[in-house]
């Protein structure tokens, strides 16, 4: 989870820029069902693998070519700090896992309802973790959201375990790199540092133990797919950055919905998942608790940024925005 500042502004250009950057990174996670497809007869935990190595082999390129190396080494003489990047981690793991996993599982639609009730579950965690308060719209979305979960529930005939660990996952891995604090790019060296080992001894266990389908099923073209994996992480990240310091956080509050948007299309449109009405009361639960969310967070947005107009040296508190969050 990205926080921008409330003052990230700039001129007409500038925000232009940033809102097409946006727009791609948000699209691009929101097409990401299109692509793990792609890569079976691998399974879930060995893209998983690849997805680890070939990420950190980029990143560690881009960070070479523009020598922004300095923060790893303070990373390394702060042992708590490093503990959270290992949580982090771990917690982005189980959400890369299950996400591939349920793509190509025929699970897509489950998988966008984690990322629409995401912002849902950050505010409840920042109320139980990090002892925030909550307006009463907050508090309303947050009770039409729990009681779309228990329509999902019997709808599903059981919880929708996988909107649920992705939503929790990721909720984690937000408050987690909050702490952190480190720019994006950054952020998944380190983590993908931490998952390299695991990551590759897996891989050179199942090529070892012949269950490996790179350069031996599909040929050269599914071995460059399965190489990719690092490109389809890191591009949608660095555009994210670039929209991040760029436009005012109400606008890339609205843009984190477009991923959701895309994927719950594709899974109905594309993948021709089942939809019946139960499903469909639920996920309309969903919106309406997003849109009571959306609407409270831009006019507090509005009242605080009318507030800092007219008194520009009072400290306006208390105005908790909707968290703004990079997708997996």
């Amino acid at each position: 989870m990205a926080v921008q500042s409330k003052g990230a502004t700039g001129s007409k250009s500038e925000q232009r820029t940033g809102l097409l950057n946006g727009v791609a990174a948000y699209g691009m996670w929101g097409l990401v069902p299109l692509y793990w497809p792609l890569l079976k007869p691998a399974g879930a935990v060995e893209i998983l693998a690849h997805r680890m190595v070939w990420s950190l082999a980029l990143v560690a390129v881009a960070l070479l070519v523009m020598r922004r190396w300095a923060w790893a080494g303070e990373l390394l003489r702060q042992p708590r700090k490093l503990a959270l990047v290992t949580v982090a981690a771990a917690v982005i793991t189980v959400n890369w896992g299950v996400y591939i996993w349920a793509v190509n599982a025929g699970h897509v639609v489950e998988a966008s309802l984690g990322y629409f009730i995401n912002p849902l579950v950050t505010i409840a965690l920042g109320v139980l973790i990090l002892k925030e308060r909550m307006r009463p719209w907050q508090w309303a979305a947050v009770g039409v959201a729990f009681t779309a979960v228990v329509v999902l529930t019997v709808g599903y005939g059981q919880p929708p375990w996988i909107s649920l660990c992705l939503a929790f996952s990721f909720g984690t891995y937000g408050l987690v790199k909050k702490k952190v604090n480190l720019g994006g790019i950054e952020s998944l060296a380190a983590e993908t540092a931490i998952q390299f080992l695991p990551a590759l001894a897996y891989l050179l266990w199942l090529t070892a133990s012949g269950g490996s389908t790179f350069g031996t099923q599909g040929g050269a073209g599914h071995a460059a797919l399965l190489a990719s994996t690092g490109v389809v992480t890191a591009i949608p990240l660095v555009c994210f950055g670039a929209a991040a310091i760029r436009v005012p956080l109400s606008t890339l509050g609205l843009l984190q919905y477009l991923a959701p948007v895309f994927q719950f299309l594709l899974g109905i449109l594309y993948f021709h998942e089942a939809m019946p009405p139960e499903r469909w009361a639920g996920f309309a639960l969903v919106w309406l608790a997003l849109s009571l969310l959306t609407w409270d967070a831009l006019r507090a947005a509005h009242r605080a940024s009318r507030a800092l107009r007219t008194a520009p040296s009072r400290i306006v508190a208390d105005e908790q925005i909707t968290p703004v969050y990079e997708h997996p």
